[in-house]
């Protein structure tokens, strides 16, 4: 199966740059076609200069119409090579993310939070990380709306399996999720353009409600048609319109610096919206089942009124008031209509109707983007599986579950079953053994899950509590905070949010490791109790093998697991496998004699 996709891509690449090699060769024939006709027309002027006009205009018409044509045919092939550019690069950037290699995607540095509960310890943002490795949303909307679905997941049943119904919508869909994305690659916007355009949309008009102006815009064209017929009918002297004329013109003038100031912020906000509105075609284009692409799909819409018409409806009211800018067309309209007025409040009336809706334009955009980014991931992964998700706590079991950032030839698989309320599985073992591989690997799979993607896994059922982890804990300088007291900030975290009632799976490395021994082996004793105490669910890697006493004491809420290093002919070997019960062989004294390092045999 991956066979077949991988190959469909390069099939994708070579169609393309085929398209591309062809609209290059257009482009070059026409620019050639261009030259020839430029150079002609003025070969024919210099020889027919003697003839005179009668003969010059038809030889310059014959030139220029075939030359202005050429230049529309022109900008729409550039567009169009720009455009097919873009497909054989995301055609090329799958081809490398299925070989594990993601650095020509965004990583999302700017949302690395060390202190968010799980974030920064599984990898979720940065260089190689969760979201590198997803991401493939093309717009600012999209790339939010992406990592805020990371940084705080879902967490009801239904709400999980509806964002699961749209990822599976999308995942055959490898022509919407391409295009959509190479359009937003074309232009991939500003952070600021949301921002811009809600604080536009909830300005008020400054025009349309002003009603000496609303009276003007009619009453002028009234005065002067009465004036013209009265001329006409040698009733009034015409000197009568020309007054008329050069006050309405004076009144125009007035107001130029305010209606230029307006002319730069509608255009501002035109080409925002022009930049988006390829994609906004084609989300037009789809006939949603599932809830939440209908959802978006229906924010297109105002009173039956499509995004993409609404657009182009302001464009056209732009280009209207855009004559102003020639100056005979800015003197006759404005001094016979009071037209440029007039303009202006048809364009504040179009702001009026469906400015509201601009911000559920963008949102549309950008849920849709970060769904198209699921779906490829989907698309990209078909071995892997959607999670069952429960309604009841407590509940995670999968088999043979994989981290998904690591290589697919080298990822030792392993199972975990939770399926009761409190209940803790410590996990004992090795250095390099694979704890913190696994316990990371849990970590991410569950948030996939709890975001309505696939999972590395062959099945997997899970109850979405909030994830909360502490397996990188750091020390700050700025803050004046030990590695330790970080630490013991993250357990009381834990701690409050348990005691408020609020539902956690917790994932914890090496409980206090910041202290000695004897404090640390107590202090982790009392929180497991704790937790237990409180209903809580997660996992516990440790190298304390005291903690795997607990499951005497709460043997139906405690299990032991390990993972071991076999050392043969003075070789370490590793199985990555987990196995029940409590670590047997440590190897920190092994690994400091291979270094180099004495170590004092005891007696």
């Amino acid at each position: 199966m991956l066979e077949t996709i991988i190959e469909g891509y390069r099939q994708r690449t070579s169609q393309n740059q085929e398209k591309l090699s062809f609209i290059q060769k257009r482009i070059y024939q026409i620019s050639s076609v261009r030259l020839i006709l430029f150079l002609a027309g003025v070969f024919g002027v210099i020889y027919f200069w003697d003839k005179g006009w009668i003969v010059i205009l038809p030889v310059v018409l014959i030139c220029l119409i075939p030359f202005l044509i050429l230049i529309k045919v022109h900008n729409r092939l550039f567009n169009s090579k720009e455009y097919t550019e873009k497909l054989i690069e995301i055609n090329r950037n799958e081809l490398s993310a299925i070989d594990y290699k993601t650095d020509c995607f965004e990583g999302g540095k700017e949302f690395q939070d060390a202190t968010h509960a799980y974030t920064y310890d599984l990898d979720v943002f940065g260089e190689h990380s969760l979201f590198q490795y997803i991401n493939r949303t093309s717009t600012y909307f999209g790339l939010k709306k992406l990592a805020g679905w990371l940084m705080t997941p879902l967490d009801k049943k239904e709400e999980i399996e509806q964002r699961q119904e749209a990822v599976r919508e999308l995942t055959p869909l490898i022509d919407f999720r391409q295009n959509f994305q190479a359009a937003g690659m074309i232009y991939k916007g500003k952070l600021s353009d949301g921002e811009n355009l809600l604080k536009w949309a909830q300005s008020t008009t400054s025009f349309r409600h002003r009603q000496a102006l609303k009276f003007l815009i009619w009453l002028v064209p009234c005065i002067n048609l009465l004036l013209l017929l009265l001329g006409i009918a040698g009733i009034l002297s015409y000197n009568a319109l020309g007054i008329s004329f050069t006050l309405c013109l004076l009144a125009s003038i007035a107001l130029q610096k305010k209606i230029t100031l307006f002319q730069m912020s509608y255009e501002n906000k035109l080409a925002i919206l022009r930049s988006y509105i390829m994609q906004i075609r084609l989300m037009e284009k789809l006939t949603p089942k599932s809830r939440d692409l209908r959802r978006c799909y229906d924010l297109l819409y105002n009173e039956k009124t499509q995004a993409s018409e609404a657009i182009t409806q302001l464009s056209k009211e732009m280009n209207a008031l855009n004559q102003r800018n020639n100056m005979l067309a800015y003197i006759v309209l404005n001094g016979f209509l009071f037209w440029e007025i007039r303009q202006v409040m048809r364009i504040e009336g179009w702001k009026e109707k469906y400015a509201a809706n601009l911000p559920e334009w963008l949102e549309a955009i950008g849920e849709t983007d970060a769904l198209c980014s699921l779906a490829t991931f989907a698309y990209n992964h078909p071995d892997y599986t959607y999670p069952h998700a429960v309604s009841e706590p407590f509940t995670l079991c999968a088999n043979r579950m994989g981290h998904p950032l690591i290589h697919r030839n080298r990822c030792v698989r392993n199972d975990i079953m939770i399926e009761k309320r409190p209940y803790f599985i410590i996990i004992t073992g090795a250095n390099m053994a694979g704890k913190s591989t696994y316990l990371r690997t849990i970590g991410v799979n569950y948030l996939l899950a709890c975001t309505g993607a696939p999972v590395c896994a062959d099945s997997m059922t899970f109850y979405p509590a909030h994830l909360v982890t502490s397996l990188r804990t750091t020390d700050s300088l700025n803050d004046n905070e030990s590695y330790f007291f970080a630490e013991l900030k993250r357990l009381k975290e834990i701690i409050e949010r348990l005691n408020s009632g609020e539902e956690l799976f917790i994932i914890l490395d090496e409980i206090l490791k910041g202290t000695n021994s004897v404090d640390k082996q107590k202090g982790s004793l009392s929180l497991i109790k704790q937790f237990i105490h409180l209903q809580a669910n997660g996992i516990i890697a440790t190298h304390d093998l005291q903690l795997g006493t607990l499951e005497q004491l709460y043997p139906k809420h405690i299990c032991n697991y390990r993972f071991e290093a076999s050392i043969a002919n003075n070789e370490l070997t590793f199985s990555y496998k987990m196995q029940k019960g409590i670590a047997q062989n440590m190897n920190a004294c092994f690994l400091m004699k291979k270094m180099g390092i004495f170590v004092e045999e005891q007696e």
